[in-house]
């Protein structure tokens, strides 16, 4: 029988490689895990963590002005740049040292080292200069900002990883892309009171939501002030002598601004990992290709999270690594649910979705019920912003279930992931029907719009 270093091995400190290091090293397994950079992976250093405390800098703004209808007085407010960064970088290197730790308490050892394959179950820890074995292998190296290679100027760009460290906050930016990045740094950087234009290629921001939303997070962005410019890409970037950046769009029309930031996808992190020498097969984007069970083409070898491109959310990662430990070390073949996911969109006002869009839904079922409340939040009734809510329910009309969630507004977010239970669950229209409302809140419309808004047969809309 051959021996091997560890029982498991895992190549990516992200969320989806550090769960399943931790709960392997936890059922008594030998475990082994190397990151290259910093452990915590995109969400915590460089993504969704990070993101989420820049979210909250730039909504003061608006609550200080909202403020005065509740009679108080706030004074003319400053905001620092490099506190807020500074801040930052101190709650990500404690999350940093807790992920970690988690794994190192669990008894798994750590490695901060770029690791590469040699072959299906040798593993090269590159600055240490060794080699190590092991039984089974995961891959969870995440992704990282798709590029643009074929912009001219592209090397003045910045991408979502820089926006976390620059050195002054911009006066002007321009953001190409419409997806949840994109959009949600757009709010970000003109909370902040940073002059913002967005620039996208397609018809509608947020592409994937339900077209409610988009349309209407969209005339409450301009509305706020924010420039979308939507069919319209850049052309070329062109550094000016003052430092500043020239950037042509679609029209010839020439943004200048202070940073130009690339939020237009992201890529798989694949690239001289060494599969090729364990015979990893990898798709058409250089995304490993998984079976059912995040097996891939090499039976001892798996990979979990955004470097198999299923579906790019922290939690899904998270989902998969634990599938993959049932699987692969408790005898309980598990696939990943990856249907229902509950996500939000951390825009202003945010959005919570779980579930089928109204167009998706309506390719899917001969007949929709919709349910559709446009409102003023109560918090908003004293503060004078005329900013409007959105709640949305997608209803099969056969079966009564309730297939599709959409809300836009404040604590969108926090109300998707509870929608995210019953949705899951399969409840029906009548169960969301019988539900006490809790009064007065917003998310009391989800269950006291008993009537259909409209109706949707065939594919087309009965009012």
């Amino acid at each position: 029988m051959t021996t091997y270093d560890y029982d498991l091995f895992v190549i990516g400190g992200g969320s989806g490689g550090v769960r399943a290091a931790r709960v392997a090293a936890a059922l008594g397994k030998r475990v082994g895990i190397a990151e290259e950079y910093r452990f915590g992976g995109t969400c915590v250093i460089r993504g969704c963590v990070p993101k989420k405390l820049f979210v909250y800098a730039s909504q003061f703004p608006e609550h200080f002005e909202d403020a005065a209808g509740y009679g108080w007085t706030v004074p003319q407010a400053r905001f620092d740049w490099a506190t807020l960064i500074a801040n930052k970088d101190k709650e990500i290197g404690r999350l940093e040292a807790i992920y970690k730790r988690n794994v190192e308490g669990a008894g798994g050892e750590t490695f901060q080292t770029r690791a590469t394959l040699i072959d299906r179950h040798t593993v090269r820890l590159e600055s240490l200069n060794r080699t190590v074995t092991a039984d089974q292998i995961l891959i969870a190296t995440g992704g990282r900002p798709a590029a643009h290679p074929a912009l001219p100027g592209n090397e003045f760009c910045i991408v979502s990883n820089e926006a976390f460290h620059l050195a002054e906050l911009p006066k002007a930016i321009a953001i190409e892309g419409g997806g949840y990045i994109a959009v949600e740094f757009a709010n970000i950087f003109h909370g902040l009171g940073v002059e913002t234009t967005l620039i996208y290629r397609g018809t509608e921001i947020l592409s994937r939501f339900d077209m409610d939303l988009r349309t209407m997070l969209h005339e409450t962005m301009e509305k706020k002030g924010i420039r979308i410019l939507c069919r319209s890409l850049s052309e070329k970037v062109v550094k000016r002598a003052d430092g500043r950046l020239d950037v042509t769009v679609t029209g010839g029309e020439v943004l200048t601004v202070d940073q130009m930031m690339l939020a237009i996808g992201r890529v798989p992190n694949t690239e001289s990992l060494g599969l090729d020498k364990a015979g990893v097969e990898l798709d058409k984007k250089g995304a490993i290709v998984v079976d059912a069970y995040s097996r891939t083409s090499v039976d001892n070898i798996w990979a979990v999270g955004d470097v198999t491109d299923r579906v790019q959310l922290t939690p899904v990662a998270i989902h998969e690594a634990m599938c993959f430990i049932e699987t692969a070390f408790k005898d309980n073949p598990t696939k990943p649910d990856h249907e229902t996911i509950a996500t939000a969109v951390f825009s202003q006002p945010e959005i919570g979705t779980v579930g089928l869009s109204e167009d998706e839904a309506a390719k899917r079922f001969a007949e929709l019920e919709i349910y559709r409340a446009s409102f003023r939040p109560m918090r908003h009734t004293l503060s004078g912003r005329q900013e409007k809510m959105l709640m949305k329910l997608v209803v099969d009309g056969k079966s009564r279930k309730v297939i599709g969630a959409h809300i836009l507004g404040p604590d969108a977010g926090e109300m998707a992931q509870l929608l995210g239970i019953p949705i899951k669950a399969g409840l029906t229209k009548d169960d969301f029907d019988r539900t006490m409302a809790v009064h007065p809140t917003a998310a009391e419309e989800l269950v006291t719009m008993y009537k259909p808004s409209y109706r949707v047969k065939d594919g087309a809309r009965i009012d």
